[in-house]
């Protein structure tokens, strides 16, 4: 994998200029400008743009489940699988909304991971293949002309171990960083914390060693995340994060490599309790904050309209010499 070069700061400060020169208060369009600056300093270009537009989708199953810790069977990921390949998911509606496509990545439906409660998640194998996997999707969507590349998933267990992966890195108790998943009641939440508690326990875990974190409690998916956006980012693509398993994988992937942040938008806040605690770990800030916590790529596919957006005034609007409007004094 080739190194991660941070942005280009020429071509910031040439988007900085231009942005005084637009037809409006300086910094009147917030975010939208601060959007527009990083991308262009990413694309290496005067205009950036937010085409083409890609979800990619990694899905697998996670051995945690036999703990009881989702309210839904393992053989769900499977059909969701199905589901967005009919497309019929709400990844599916959403992207054809954001004029983005959505590919579907198998890294382990039929063979997920261990019981990562009893044992470790994956050999170092397994994670290996998983992380290029991974980067095999990014090399692909920079070929295929990608500018946006979001980060979505889909495995019955995995936000079991996302708060694993989350209170592994930030030092959180797992009752802090454990939410109600796909819809479990308090008792059922606890039990998952102690789950996770014990998995910790068990694999001794530091968040100075990424790579045994995401072996020892991570999933195939998560894995094929972070090394997706590691090749993002050396290529110089955007990657636009989804939620609270999605920022996981992220946060396994700026652990190893810092400058990965360069190249990563937050499309939004779950409402998973440990999303704010990886976000504040990372020192990052969402887009959107709409109540959402299914994943998928779903925040991913809202946010990419809103860089849409922030490209679309920063290359066509007019500058105050262009429009023969006064600028301010």
């Amino acid at each position: 994998m080739s190194p991660i070069e941070p942005p280009d700061e020429d071509f910031a400060e040439r988007a900085r200029t231009r942005q005084r020169e637009l037809t409006k208060p300086p910094g009147s369009l917030g975010k939208l400008e601060s959007i527009a600056i990083r991308l262009a300093a990413i694309q290496r270009q005067d205009r950036p743009t937010s085409f083409g537009r890609r979800v990619v989708v990694f899905a697998a199953n996670h051995g945690v489940v036999a703990e009881g810790v989702s309210p839904y069977p393992a053989e769900v990921t499977a059909q969701m699988v199905k589901n967005f390949a009919a497309g019929g998911a709400a990844i599916n509606a959403l992207a054809r909304a954001a004029q983005a496509d959505v590919v579907v990545v198998d890294v382990g439906v039929d063979r997920g991971t261990r019981n990562f409660a009893r044992e470790p998640a994956m050999t170092e194998e397994e994670m290996h293949r998983a992380l290029e996997r991974g980067r095999g999707e990014a090399r692909r969507a920079r070929a295929e002309g990608v500018a946006l590349l979001g980060l979505g998933e889909m495995g019955i267990g995995n936000t079991t171990a996302a708060s694993a992966v989350t209170a592994a890195l930030t030092g959180l108790p797992p009752s802090r960083v454990t939410g109600a998943g796909t819809g479990l009641d308090e008792v059922g939440r606890r039990h998952k914390c102690e789950v996770i508690e014990k998995a910790l326990e068990l694999h001794n875990l530091s968040p100075h060693e990424p790579l045994h974190v995401l072996q020892a409690v991570g999933g195939l998916e998560i894995a094929a995340l972070a090394g997706l956006s590691l090749s993002a980012a050396s290529q110089r693509l955007a990657v636009v994060v989804d939620g609270f398993i999605a920022s996981a994988a992220f946060a396994i992937s700026a652990r190893l490599e810092p400058g990965v942040k360069d190249y990563a938008f937050f499309s939004h806040l779950s409402t998973e309790p440990g999303h704010r605690a990886l976000l504040d770990f990372l020192g990052v800030e969402p887009l959107l904050d709409l109540g959402l916590r299914l994943g998928e790529g779903t925040g991913a596919a809202l946010a990419m309209p809103v860089l849409g957006a922030a490209v679309a005034a920063h290359n066509e609007m007019a500058t105050f010499k262009g429009a023969g409007v006064s600028d301010k004094a």
